[in-house]
């Protein structure tokens, strides 16, 4: 089948950025899945248009590394507070990737997609029924990323 247009990808709305500081990367070392790394989460903020509060001490960035392929699987677990004192558990995965694409020029993507556990008798309640995408970036949070989050409409 050939297509005469592409359909019209979904919607997103914007929804909050993430400051998160981490402590010093670990390394477990090259297990039968690859090279794992453990990164801790050691606070930050976050704020968008309806939602405002603290990263929680306590989370981790769990990587796995496959030094052949260039790719990292991801999965951040971590708790958020709002600044009306509303805790929020995220679990945030994702694929970072740092090789070379068809042409052989060099690539790096990195993106992820968090879920959100709120309170069902909280305003955030809205968190549990979306999918949400993230861009992740450095530079942003003072030894740590910065992370833009979009739902999907």
């Amino acid at each position: 089948m050939v297509w005469a247009q592409a359909p019209k990808g979904p919607e997103t709305e914007y929804v909050m950025t993430l400051k998160v500081k981490l402590g010093q990367a670990y390394s477990v070392g090259k297990t039968a899945k690859g090279t794992r790394f453990i990164i801790p989460i050691t606070g930050g903020t976050f704020e968008g248009p309806n939602i405002k509060g603290e990263v929680l001490e306590g989370g981790a960035d769990y990587q796995l590394q496959d030094q052949q392929s260039g790719r990292t699987e991801l999965e951040a677990i971590y708790c958020i507070r709002t600044d009306d004192g509303v805790n929020i558990h995220i679990r945030n995965c994702g694929i970072i990737y740092n090789g070379k694409d068809a042409q052989g020029k060099t690539q790096f993507y990195f993106k992820c997609a968090p879920k959100f556990e709120a309170p069902m008798d909280s305003k955030y309640a809205w968190l549990n029924n979306s999918l949400f995408l993230c861009e992740p970036s450095f530079g942003g949070a003072q030894g740590g990323i910065t992370l833009n989050v979009w739902r999907v409409k």
